[in-house]
C-alpha cells in the first residue's frame, strides 16, 4: 500500500513538471475539458485530457 502511494505522489509530481509543456501541446485546452467558477473559485476538470493521457500511457506500456 505504501509503495502504491509512493507512485502516486511521484506520478503527481511529474505531471506537475510537464504542465507547462503540456499546456503549450494544447492538453487542457481540449473539448471535453471543462472550466467553470462556482463559490468564487474557477474549478478545472480535465475529462478529455485525462483519457487521451491515459491511452497514450497505456499505449507505451504495452508497447514496453
Amino acid at each position: 500500500m505504501l509503495r502504491w502511494i509512493f507512485v502516486i505522489f511521484l506520478a503527481l509530481i511529474l505531471i506537475n513538471g510537464f504542465a507547462p509543456f503540456l499546456n503549450k501541446m494544447g492538453f487542457g485546452k481540449l473539448p471535453g475539458d471543462f472550466r467553470f467558477k462556482l463559490f468564487g473559485r474557477d474549478w478545472f476538470l480535465p475529462v478529455t485530457t485525462t483519457l487521451l493521457l491515459s491511452f497514450l500511457a497505456s499505449w507505451l506500456s504495452h508497447l514496453i
